[in-house]
């Protein structure tokens, strides 16, 4: 099984960025403890980070046909993107959406998710550990 890890705008600044809401570990920190868990799980992982809209999109289109489901983190795409909700239910793959902060604790417009509602499930206000729960998830559901 292929997982796409999907990093949206301004993860590349985890580990600099408000580390009192979002942590001190780095993306590649993100990245080596998810992959970490992937070979636990025997499932492969693709990455991709961008801070384009349209770029997250073209890669989840390309991506679609090269793996069994995502796992995203849409950074603040979560609050304005329906164009990332369509994509993501236009390929028709299970996903769930992570959240490094409990965006459901903090400004009222961070509380608003166009993804949720389609999402396989959602995991947030746990850190690093929102990836992480969220892949284990994830896969969980894609066995069956």
């Amino acid at each position: 099984m292929k997982i796409a890890v999907v990093h949206g705008p301004n993860l590349r600044l985890l580990g600099r960025r408000e580390p009192e809401v979002y942590g001190t570990d780095t993306l590649d920190d993100v990245n080596r403890k998810l992959a970490e868990v992937a070979n636990e799980l025997g499932v492969e992982l693709e990455t991709f980070q961008s801070n384009h809209e349209g770029e997250l999109l073209d890669f989840i289109e390309d991506a679609a046909s090269r793996v069994e489901a995502f796992l995203i983190n849409p950074g603040a795409y979560t609050h304005t993107s329906i164009a990332l909700r369509d994509a993501l239910t236009g390929v028709e793959l299970p996903f769930v959406e992570v959240h490094l902060s409990n965006t459901a604790g903090r400004e009222d417009f961070r509380r608003h998710s166009y993804l949720a509602p389609v999402a396989s499930g959602v995991v947030l206000g746990f850190g690093v550990q929102s990836y992480l729960l969220g892949l284990r998830g994830l896969v969980a559901r894609a066995r069956g």
